[in-house]
């Protein structure tokens, strides 16, 4: 029999992840915690959106704050989400 260790991510009272590797259980989690802030950001200045779109919304931005970010810094959406291809490529060929 094997002892295996299992990370388990909550949110709200809801399993959203269940891996053996804690690095990836953080980063799912702080993600989370990511999209949370901004749902209270958007909700605090007034924009009054469905709980399940707000969820939804601040979760898209939170997984991908890095497109975001160069969005934010003036970049256009299509060079960014080119740009972030890339980069999931490279990643891939350096895990391989």
């Amino acid at each position: 029999m094997a002892i295996v260790i299992k990370y388990v991510v909550e949110h709200k009272g809801v399993e959203k992840l269940v891996t053996t590797d804690k690095k990836e259980a953080d980063k799912y989690d702080k993600m989370l915690e990511v999209a949370d802030n901004l749902a209270e950001y958007i909700d605090a200045k007034g924009i009054s959106l469905d709980a399940s779109v707000m969820e939804e919304l601040s979760v898209l931005l939170a997984r991908n704050k890095d497109v975001v970010g160069k969005i934010l810094k003036g970049t256009d959406a299509q060079t960014a989400l080119k740009q972030d291809a890339a980069e999931v490529v490279q990643l891939e060929k350096r895990k391989a």
